[in-house]
């Protein structure tokens, strides 16, 4: 291991410094909340005849009169998410692993779990955002019953492990472990799949071809393979210590996941406070992780809803992370990963390749994250530098990653990486604060200039393809779908239309206050524009014919308008209406209204 970074140790202690007064009060609470011995002891005795009426006779009795920790299960299970599926038969493995080791486990409770894959493009995707939140309240209100020492988080997707760590987090006293379920097999490539998308978009594929396509991608029970939001969260999990090591993508219903899975409940009991080793999640999700997390997102050109979700995980932890640290990061933190949309792989290959072990080494070995950590597992992070792996008796066991990537068009060394600095950049100008990734953008279009065609409805871009009138160069300026217009729906409905103009060879881009996630891909995007349009932010002075700069090079973004014409315009306004009901939109009006800004993690908690 090499000495830290100052950069890193630097912006370190800038968030510590910030957050000195808000994370003191947060570690205050959770101490407070701690107490000593099992937590059912607190309980009356209708309280407790009640939490376990439904056991059996040997839980029964250990709840009632032993002294042996108890874990509840937070599951995010339904058998429409593949990523998910295999958690139907997490619950039984798990109270039959702690009835063995002289424990009990319950399900505290489930949490809802959508598909962005499933309501992309749809009037459901503007409820995904704010699920966040709805599955961290969730989380809260299925610990709340105080009969827990410990708790297993069963979740992968998008905003699920988002929502389960904010819920964790306002239950910081209690340990806790992330379970991840493991990618599906392999199916057909990424890039093939983009082609057929882009085939269909250009009317040359018909929709029995595509469906053909996305149904040999998508294919088995498993997280998909490309490296969006849900593989993002499970790298940032291991990263962050919350994760056995080198569980992230070991494959579901196999026997190794198996013995991760039970190896995460004897963990978890151990943590616990009647256990040999307490340790509070709370504590595990300090400065130093949320860092080493941001570290982990530029490394591997990772999700950029995690400018979002991190941001709002750390204030769940006292913690005030801001655009500028993951800006100041993303400038010494070299890309080491090409996963698709950044490159040809998919995260099987990344894992074969060394995955989150040789990431974490090299990271390690070059002074770019933070060794002195606490974790689940125990250690710091050079206990990540291991992958799992069964013994001859079957039994777990960690062996050291191999030094050498097996596979350098995947995964590279820190003295080779595919790009010095992090795939996250910050843009800022005229029209406010904004995000792009990079990191599969090619060179010559890191700078857009061109003329503004601006849409309030994200069909209407498809629309005017369909019409033949984009066939030019353009900004393509998609607003008023910001947190507080529509809840922040992704627009990555729109990549192929855009993929197709961009290889006709026009020079385009996209400017949005919506989300492009971690499917963002190889048109310039400039993303969670803040002030959003429905906020009176600049975006909404910007007229058809405009011109705009995208400079990713210099992290800014302008409208080259008058700055006293610009300023003196009124700000647009639309209709959303039809966006308010149907599809659930009407019950979350509450959020629409509260929802704060991009940059604050454009949320309600």
């Amino acid at each position: 291991m090499s000495v830290l970074h100052p950069v890193i140790a630097e912006v370190t202690e800038r968030l510590r410094e910030r957050s000195r007064d808000s994370r003191a009060d947060y570690l205050r609470r959770i101490d407070g909340a701690r107490g000593a011995g099992v937590h059912r002891e607190r309980l009356s005795c209708g309280n407790l005849a009640h939490g376990f009426a439904a056991c059996g006779s040997t839980d029964k009795e250990r709840l009632r009169e032993g002294h042996a920790p108890n874990l509840g299960i937070i599951n995010a299970y339904n058998d429409m998410l593949s990523a998910h599926q295999p958690y139907e038969r997490y619950p039984e493995l798990i109270r039959n692993v702690a009835r063995e080791a002289g424990i009990t486990a319950q399900m505290a409770g489930g949490v809802p779990a959508m598909c962005d894959g499933i309501t992309q493009g749809r009037a459901g995707m503007e409820l995904s955002l704010f699920s966040r939140d709805l599955i961290a309240m969730a989380t809260a209100v299925s610990l709340s019953h105080d009969m827990f020492d410990g708790a297993l988080y069963l979740g992968i997707c998008d905003k699920i492990v988002p929502g389960l760590l904010i819920g964790a987090l306002s239950f910081g006293h209690l340990p806790g472990i992330f379970v991840p379920s493991g990618p599906m097999p392999s199916g057909i490539s990424n890039e093939q799949k983009s082609k057929v998308r882009q085939a269909f978009a250009e009317g040359k594929a018909t929709k029995a071809e595509l469906l053909e396509a996305e149904a040999a991608a998508y294919h088995a029970p498993g997280t998909c393979t490309f490296y969006g939001t849900a593989n993002s969260n499970q790298m940032l999990m291991e990263i962050m210590g919350l994760h056995l090591p080198g569980a992230s993508f070991v494959a579901p219903d196999t026997p190794l996941r198996d013995a991760l899975t039970r190896e995460a409940v004897h963990r978890v009991a151990e943590l616990s406070a009647p256990g040999s080793s307490h340790l509070p999640l709370g504590y595990i999700i300090d400065e130093k992780a949320i860092v080493n997390g941001v570290i982990g997102l530029h490394a591997t050109g990772g999700s950029t809803n995690h400018l979002l979700h991190l941001v709002a995980i750390a204030r769940a932890a006292g913690i005030e992370l801001r655009w500028d640290d993951f800006d100041a990061l993303s400038s010494v933190v070299p890309l080491l990963a090409r996963v698709y949309p950044n490159g040809y792989a998919d995260v099987n290959q990344f894992h074969e390749a060394g995955g989150m072990g040789f990431l974490i080494d090299q990271l390690l070995a070059h002074g770019l994250m933070h060794a002195d950590v606490r974790t689940v597992f125990g250690t710091g992070m050079d206990g990540y530098t291991q992958i799992p792996t069964l013994d001859e008796q079957g039994q777990l066991a960690w062996k050291p990653v191999a030094k050498e990537s097996g596979n350098r068009g995947v995964l590279r060394s820190a003295d080779e990486p595919f790009r010095a600095d992090g795939g996250l950049r910050m843009l800022s100008g005229n029209i406010g604060r904004a995000v792009i990734k990079v990191s599969s953008v090619p060179d010559d279009r890191l700078v857009i200039e061109a003329p503004a065609i601006v849409f309030n409805d994200q069909d209407d871009v498809r629309k005017a393809f369909e019409r033949g009138e984009l066939n030019r160069d353009f900004v393509a300026v998609v607003r008023f779908q910001g947190p507080q217009a529509i809840g922040m729906p992704e627009l990555h409905k729109l990549t192929p239309t855009l993929s197709v103009l961009q290889d006709r060879g026009h020079r385009i881009a996209l400017l949005t206050d919506g989300r492009m996630s971690g499917a963002s891909g190889r048109v310039p995007a400039a993303i969670h524009v803040t002030p959003e349009a429905q906020d009176n932010g600049a975006i909404a002075r910007i007229r058809d014919g405009d011109m705009v700069r995208l400079d990713a090079v210099h992290g800014r973004v302008d409208v080259l308008v008058d700055a006293a014409e610009f300023a003196a315009r009124v700000p647009a306004t639309a209709d959303l209406s039809n966006h308010q009901f149907g599809m659930g939109r009407d019950l979350f009006g509450l959020f629409r209204r509260n929802a704060t800004t991009a940059d604050m993690g454009a949320g309600v908690l």
